[in-house]
């Protein structure tokens, strides 16, 4: 299938006030027709900007209140812009499974078509574990300019595989929404590791950060678009980061250079003297299976955790 190569992309630096579920999601609508009406065909809040991030000390009251199911009222009204402009949307929120009441910290995809999916984030981080359990699957959603993968925060600086995976699978555009807080060195892991996971995969990736105060944490926002280079192997920024307020950032890309960028690294391409790509999951696959058959990383069961409620 043949893929549009052209598309703009936003992504906000936003503050999303801690509790007040109504008013970031009045603010979202407003941001998602600003975006639209400046060109934007898919756009990217961050982690948990629904309701805020932080956990009051070790309380989880708000976000077992403030969690909502998919769909649900929220994401319904999400997915009346997204139509009524004709864009895709990403937005961070705690997520109530239907069935079981499990939260998740979740990111919800809406489109043209309305609700596309929503990605629960694989690796909570730090005290998200009190409230959020663990999600278990990927999310790839198709747009005109091909598939486009999602991973939230942690997943993305720590765990490469959740890139990789994607991009294999042929995704050229990576979503980061995140809430990477504003603590000593935050500046070299947020930055040092986006542009490495765009390198790496010669990907674009668009990361949407929160700005501003969030109960006792404060956000240096840092929104970007970055991939690689037209020429050579690197990365460069397509939207330079903004830190430290509320912003809206755009940036038209060509997701071909994505292509040019893979064949120069032969990773998913074939490799012209070996004539098979450089990548070989056969053999990870392999090493993983010892790590399951070994006493640390055995399979093991992880107590579930259901919202009160």
């Amino acid at each position: 299938m043949a893929y549009e190569n052209i598309v703009t992309v936003a992504t906000i630096n936003f503050n999303a006030e801690w509790g007040n579920k109504a008013g970031n999601l009045a603010r979202i609508k407003e941001y998602m027709k600003a975006a639209a009406e400046r060109g934007a065909k898919i756009i990217l809040f961050p982690e948990m900007a629904l309701t805020g991030y932080n956990v009051d000390n070790d309380g989880i009251a708000m976000q077992q209140r403030d969690a909502e199911t998919v769909p649900g009222p929220s994401s319904e009204s999400l997915a009346e812009i997204a139509k009524l402009y004709g864009v895709y949307a990403v937005v961070g929120l705690p997520e109530r499974d239907a069935k079981s009441s499990i939260l998740y910290n979740s990111a919800l995809v809406v489109g043209p078509e309305g609700i596309v999916g929503c990605y629960r984030k694989i690796h909570p981080a730090g005290k998200e574990s009190l409230w959020a359990k663990k999600g278990s699957e990927p999310l790839m959603f198709d747009t005109p300019w091909g598939p486009v993968g999602v991973g939230i925060c942690y997943d993305t600086y720590s765990f490469p595989e959740l890139f990789r995976y994607y991009a294999a699978l042929g995704s050229r555009l990576y979503l980061n929404p995140t809430a990477v807080h504003n603590i000593d060195g935050w500046q070299d892991f947020y930055y040092t590791l986006l542009k490495a996971r765009a390198i790496e995969n010669g990907q674009f990736l668009v990361s949407s950060n929160l700005a501003g105060p969030d109960k006792d944490m404060l956000f240096p926002g840092g929104s970007l678009v970055t991939g690689p280079k037209v020429a050579g192997i690197g990365s460069t920024y397509y939207a330079e980061p903004i830190e430290d307020e509320e912003a809206l950032l755009l940036a038209t890309i060509d997701l071909s250079i994505s292509d040019k960028a893979r064949k120069l690294l032969t990773l998913y391409n074939d490799n012209p003297i070996t004539g098979v790509p450089d990548w070989r999951p056969d053999i990870y696959a392999d090493l993983l299976k010892r790590l399951e058959d070994s006493e640390k990383w055995g399979v093991k069961k992880v107590p579930e955790i259901v919202a009160a409620g």
